[in-house]
C-alpha cells in the first residue's frame, strides 16, 4: 500500500552572523515539518552552501562581515538553480528608505529585526504550500 505523498523539504538558507539571531530563528522552524534550514555566518559561506544545496528561500541580513546583503543577493541569483529563490531581507535597520532599497535590489519581502517567529512560520508555510501546489 501506498503512503501519503510528501514533497521534499523547503530548502531554506539563513545568511546570518549574530548567532544569537541564527539560533532564534533555527528555533522559530525547528518544528516545522515541510521546512529544512541552513545558516550561513557571510557571504562566503553562503555562496558554498547555496552551490551545493539550492536554497528556495533565501534570507539575508543587510549587514555581513565580508559584504551587504544586498550585494549577495545578485551572487546568490546567479547560481544556477536560484536565479527564481524567494529572497527575504532581514535587518535591524529598517525605516522606510531601508524596505525601498531592500525592494529594489531584487528582495520579495523586508522583516524587520527582531523577526517575529508567528510571521516567520506563516511565510515558511505559505511558500512551501506554493511551492508543492505547482
Amino acid at each position: 500500500m501506498c503512503g501519503d505523498f510528501h514533497p521534499p523539504p523547503l530548502r531554506v538558507l539563513y545568511v546570518e552572523d549574530d548567532r544569537l539571531c541564527a539560533l532564534l530563528f533555527s528555533e522559530m522552524l525547528r518544528d516545522e515539518n515541510g521546512v529544512a534550514l541552513r545558516v550561513a555566518e557571510d557571504g562566503a559561506e553562503a555562496l558554498a552552501i547555496a552551490t551545493e544545496w539550492r536554497p528556495q528561500v533565501l534570507v539575508i541580513d543587510a549587514w555581513l562581515p565580508d559584504q551587504t546583503g544586498h550585494a549577495l543577493l545578485p551572487r546568490l541569483r546567479a547560481l544556477p538553480g536560484l536565479e527564481s529563490a524567494h529572497a527575504i531581507m532581514c535587518s535591524a535597520d529598517s525605516d522606510v528608505d531601508d524596505r525601498a532599497r531592500a525592494m529594489a535590489a531584487g528582495f520579495a519581502a523586508f522583516w524587520p529585526k527582531p523577526v517575529e517567529a508567528g510571521a516567520v512560520r506563516a511565510a515558511m508555510r505559505a511558500l512551501a504550500a506554493a511551492r508543492a501546489a505547482g
